[in-house]
């Protein structure tokens, strides 16, 4: 692809804390666009505090019929810094691109079947170039989110990478939303495949340790885990980690300090994180993000702003090390709640300025999450606690 070709390739964000729907959609997604009339894809990650279907409506107004995928958030990424309570519009567009979108509703009935058939109905529309990627927002609380990769790898094989995170609703742990074209979707797996004639990187990084002795997972059912080391597994946890007393017994206290306190679990490729979501409080097992295998070691884990600041580097010196010497026209981050828990408000304004820096002066969009996807090799992809960057070229 020529020089000139590739300086017109474009990604664009827009960011708005307005209070009403409609006019922060709009003004958002106005920014991103800029009056160009070459937009292939809009990303849109916003508070589920908004009323999303005068949101959306907005959007919309001024994406003009473009292709839309979007996803409700624990908090907002743009260059300008972390937000809450606010939306922000990705879009990108020019030469080289080719993009393609697809949707399934009604998704955690069967996972695998709902993200087969979104990401089915995108390749069979994208063009074929030479670099390719498929984007996935879901519904994290949907069930075991290893599924949307099996799912996903079922339709486009070990070729093509996939990226994305789950959808969030600000900690509340009760409901999520995707976005589709101008429609607000819940239980949905939202997709997206963008084939590109420039280079795409991805970088994975999460910066946790393990903390004190291995257990044995001895009795789990897909992300339920009942007993560790034949002990119920919340006795066992609560004992090993003391929190406080509210800990104990109240359901958000102990989403709290779960979001810092995750289980690392062994397997044959690594080690994964899996977020602990919530306590079952009447049967005393712990519930997760993602399947944690019977019979498998695990670990409970810890990380400081030091730990989780590198492991930042690390993820974007990856994602760019990808793009063959091209610059980046913009990166994107698919950031682990849990993260943010551990930096606090002073620890994520400069994670985002780390990020700005190794983007080089291109956009930095993205969003806080309830679990990433992120796989390059293998047939696994899902995790946890974890920072996944997507880098453009």
């Amino acid at each position: 692809m020529g020089t000139l070709a590739r300086r017109a390739r474009w990604l664009a964000c827009g960011q708005s804390s307005e209070t009403d729907a409609f006019t922060a959609g709009s003004a958002a997604t106005r920014t991103a666009i800029n009056d160009r009339d070459d937009a292939k894809l809009v990303i849109v990650f916003c508070s589920e505090a908004y009323d999303l279907d005068a949101l959306a409506l907005g959007i919309a107004s001024e994406a003009r019929g473009t292709p839309l995928i979007g996803c409700s958030t624990a908090g907002e990424i743009a260059t300008a810094g972390p937000s809450d309570a606010s939306v922000v519009v990705v879009a990108l567009g020019g030469p080289g691109f080719s993009v393609a979108t697809g949707a399934a509703t009604d998704a955690a009935a069967d996972l695998r079947h709902a993200t087969a058939t979104a990401v089915e109905t995108c390749m069979s529309s994208v063009e074929a170039r030479a670099h390719s990627v498929v984007f996935l927002l879901t519904d994290g609380l949907g069930g075991d989110q290893m599924e949307v990769v099996r799912g996903a790898y079922g339709i486009v094989g070990a070729e093509i990478p996939l990226v994305g995170g789950c959808a969030g609703d600000d900690l509340k742990m009760k409901r999520t939303y995707q976005l589709f074209g101008d429609r607000v979707l819940r239980d949905a797996v939202v997709a997206a495949a963008v084939s590109s004639d420039a280079p795409i990187g991805i970088g994975v990084q999460h910066g946790w340790r393990r903390v004190g002795q291995p257990m044995l997972v001895t009795s789990s059912s897909g992300n339920r885990v009942q007993t560790l080391d034949d002990q119920p597994a919340l006795d066992v946890y609560l004992r090993r980690l003391q929190p406080p007393a509210a800990v104990h017994n109240d359901p958000d206290a102990f989403t709290r300090f779960a979001l810092t306190h995750p289980l690392g679990i062994s397997r044959r490729s690594g080690e994964e994180v899996r977020f602990v979501a919530d306590a079952g409080f009447d049967d005393r097992s712990l519930g997760c993000i993602a399947s944690v295998p019977q019979g498998g070691l695990a670990w409970l884990m810890e990380g400081d702003e030091d730990s989780v600041l590198e492991a930042t580097d690390g993820a974007c010196a990856e994602a760019i090390g990808h793009l063959d010497g091209e610059p980046a026209i913009g990166l994107l981050a698919f950031d682990c709640i849990a993260r943010r828990g551990v930096l606090g408000d002073g620890g994520i304004l400069k994670e985002i300025r780390r990020i700005a820096d190794y983007a080089g002066g291109a956009p930095v969009a993205g969003f806080y999450t309830y679990g990433e996807i992120a796989r390059t090799s293998g047939r696994r992809g899902f995790h946890n606690q974890t920072l996944v960057v997507l880098a453009l070229a």
